[in-house]
């Protein structure tokens, strides 16, 4: 199975398995990654799931779209790499992914 690589905000590495078809917020969800709220449940209306992509990973993922890219806009923590993880669904092309879980807003 695909791996989703995630290093959370206190810097512990996990790789969590990630079945193509769900969003990355999900699989981090189902991985135990509590520091990912995920308040609206993937509706792309809190930024809660906010996370930075390793930048070897932009082109392949996709900048975010306008509506995401509104809601990044509220984070003290945006970054070029910043997407929220409700909005990339996982598929075998992204297997090794890695992202970290952004700092509270």
């Amino acid at each position: 199975m695909p791996k989703l690589n995630v290093i959370t905000r206190e810097g512990r590495y996990l790789a969590i398995d990630a079945p193509s078809g769900h969003s990355v917020m999900e699989t981090l969800r189902d991985g135990g990654v509590d520091e990912v709220l995920a308040l609206c449940g993937g509706c792309c209306s809190c930024a809660t799931c906010h996370v930075h992509l390793d930048p070897q990973w932009m082109e392949r993922v996709g900048p975010p779209g306008p509506d995401e890219d509104e809601l990044l806009e509220t984070s003290d923590h945006r970054a070029p790499n910043s997407r929220l993880s409700c909005q990339i669904r996982f598929d075998a092309r992204l297997d090794g992914l890695t992202v970290t879980v952004a700092p509270e807003s």
